[in-house]
This record gives C-alpha cells, structure tokens and sequence, in this order.
C-alpha cells in the first residue's frame, strides 16, 4: 500500500507541478552559473547509493567551499536559493526519486556515506525503510538552518545540537511507520510550512 500510494501521489505531483519545476529552473539558470539541479549521492534503503534530485541553491561546485551542514546565512547559498530553502521547495524534485522508487514520501532523510558510515548498530535500522522527503525530524528541525546560523563550525553545532535528536526520531518512525502515520506526518508537514509562510 505504501508504494503504490508514493507512486500514485508522487506521478500526480510530477503532472502537476511541471509548469513551476519549469519556471524555477530558468530562475536558477538565470540567476547564477551552474545547473539547475543538484545530484548528491545519498545511501538508500539496506546502503544502497543513489543520486538525490533537489534545485540547486548553492553557488557551483559549493562542496569545494565547505560542509555538508548549510546555516542560513552560508555565503554559499544563492538568493533564489535562500527562498527556495525557507519553503522547501528545493526538495520538491525528490518527488522522481519517490516515482522512481529510491525514495518514499515519509521516512528518515537520507544521508552522505560518510554520515551513514559513522552510525551506530543501532542506527543501521534508519537503513531498513526507504528515505523520505519529510519525517518527524524534518518537522522538528525545519528552521535548521536558523539553529546553525552564526556558528563558526555548522558541522560541529550540527552534531552537537541537531543530530542526536533526529536519530531518534528517526528510530521512533522505524519503530512505529505505517500508512497513517505517513499520512499524519504528510498533514503536519504541510501545516508547518503554512505557519512559516505566514
């Protein structure tokens, strides 16, 4: 039930959406050099790699410049990027990652190897269930890069002040996932995002 719900909702959304995936690529292309998406390797279900689609919102070859943790005033970042970040649009290609299988509407995020590469037993059955585009940590942790702003280490602060928690919760979603509670954590994802662009 689970994949034939992520691959009817995330095919409508494709159809749907195209028309703004079409406009927010020429505002990328036309506002900074570089592609108009970026392609990450991120470790899938049971290690499995593959390549995560997102807008891109950073300069060129950002990687070079700096971490993977990106606080909100990050000279990397764009301006259409800053927007797309604040509404997380940026993730909204990820909906051809769900159609193609590697990724399903709700479950933990998927990190880089060299994150995966450092979890615990325990935190290997974050690998056991397909990523997500959202989770409970996505909701707990939506102004991330707020909380990383003004560091002199995000990479460090993420460690220290983001990551244990959204292991655990990420841990809560294996333990406990069903249809409904994708469903639930749908709805308060979208409620979330409605109260910060309020």
């Amino acid at each position: 039930m689970k994949r034939l719900f992520d691959f009817i909702c995330s095919l409508i959304g494709v159809i749907i959406l195209l028309p703004f995936f079409v406009a927010i690529g020429l505002l990328i292309k036309f506002s900074s050099r570089g592609p108009v998406f970026y392609r990450g390797v991120r470790v899938g279900r049971f290690g499995k790699l593959f390549k995560i689609y997102k807008f891109r919102t950073m300069v060129q070859d950002a990687e070079k410049l700096g971490g993977s943790s990106t606080p909100d005033d990050d000279p990397r970042l764009t301006q259409i990027g800053k927007f797309l970040r604040k509404y997380k649009l940026d993730e909204a290609p990820q909906l051809l990652n769900v159609l193609k299988g590697e990724m399903s509407f709700v479950g933990p995020r998927p990190q880089v190897p060299e994150d995966v590469a450092l979890y615990t037993e325990k935190e290997k059955a974050l690998l056991s269930v397909l990523p997500g585009i959202t989770d409970y940590a996505s909701i707990r942790f939506h102004n991330e890069g707020e909380i990383l702003k003004d560091s002199p280490d995000p990479n460090k602060a993420y460690v220290e002040k983001i990551r244990p928690e959204k292991i655990n919760l990420g841990l809560q979603y294996v333990q406990t996932h069903s249809l409904w509670v994708d469903i639930k954590i749908i709805f308060l994802t979208f409620k979330t995002l409605f109260q910060v662009s309020r």
